[in-house]
């Protein structure tokens, strides 16, 4: 017989809100949003290569930082903490805010916590960020295939996802699996808001994102509730070898400091940093 442990104890009574309640407790207030799913929502949509290895009705979270995350969450972190190198600041800053909100809300659950930074040793990242988004309705992750004619011929054209209160103006940060929770019919899959619905519309967001995604226009495909302030747009806009720079000469970080050499994981693909 298996030994029943408080682990087990408190992952049988865990439910949806059970989980998304505390979660978003901890998380809102930093500019952060979640939204759960089930993996089988996840996998069914993607080759066995990128499947995450539990049950279909394992309950996942993904987590959304909106741009309230830079002044509530980012500049609080940088004057509270010590920047490790050569880590991105903001991935770290996510890293805190994410593990501290698990290991308080749930400390007798397993929970598998992926940042869309990671990367499995063969090279994969360790959750597919956009997919996520979509299927849990946080997003809609228009791609090329959602174009009826299209007029790239034989061009790969690289899908971005979209945010209805927040346009293009959101990342998508991390995937929580709580591995011994399952949710039943209770939690039913949302269809994302499709928020570009035109072709021309739908064409022209593509064509920003794939070709002019330095000036951000891609961004603002929807109207946005709140886009990022002057202060994250500089940060953002400014090479990530240069941002520890910046933060010292507005003095969030000692003068003292190293230039760290930075991992250039932003490769400015949907919705990553920035």
């Amino acid at each position: 017989m298996p030994r029943v442990t408080k682990a087990t104890m408190a992952a049988s009574s865990a439910s949806v809100e059970g989980v998304i309640g505390p979660l978003g407790s901890c998380l809102t207030k930093l500019g952060f949003e979640v939204y759960p799913l089930k993996v089988g929502w996840y996998n069914s949509v993607l080759p066995p290569s990128f499947h995450l290895p539990y049950p279909d009705d394992a309950l996942a979270v993904v987590v959304l930082s909106t741009p309230a995350m830079f002044e509530q969450a980012f500049l609080p972190f940088l004057e509270h903490s010590s920047i490790q190198k050569p880590s991105d600041p903001i991935d770290q800053c996510v890293r805190h805010c994410v593990s501290t909100a698990v290991s308080q809300s749930f400390p007798e659950l397993k929970v598998d916590v992926r940042f869309d930074y990671e990367l499995l040793p063969s090279r994969k990242p360790k959750f597919l960020a956009q997919t996520a988004a979509h299927v849990s309705g946080a997003a809609f992750y228009y791609q090329q295939s959602d174009v009826a004619d299209q007029p790239w011929a034989e061009r790969k054209m690289f899908g971005v996802c979209v945010h209805p209160s927040f346009g293009g103006w959101f990342a998508i940060r991390a995937l929580l699996v709580f591995e011994d929770v399952t949710v039943g019919s209770e939690l039913v899959r949302p269809d994302p808001p499709d928020c570009v619905a035109s072709r021309g519309d739908r064409i022209k967001l593509l064509e920003a994102f794939n070709f002019h995604w330095q000036d951000w226009s891609y961004r603002d495909i929807v109207p946005g509730r709140q886009t990022y302030s002057e202060r994250q747009r500089e940060y953002f806009s400014t090479p990530p070898a240069q941002r520890l720079a910046l933060l010292r000469s507005w003095g969030l970080l000692p003068k003292e400091e190293a230039q760290p050499d930075l991992n250039p994981h932003e490769q400015n693909q949907a919705n990553g940093h920035g």
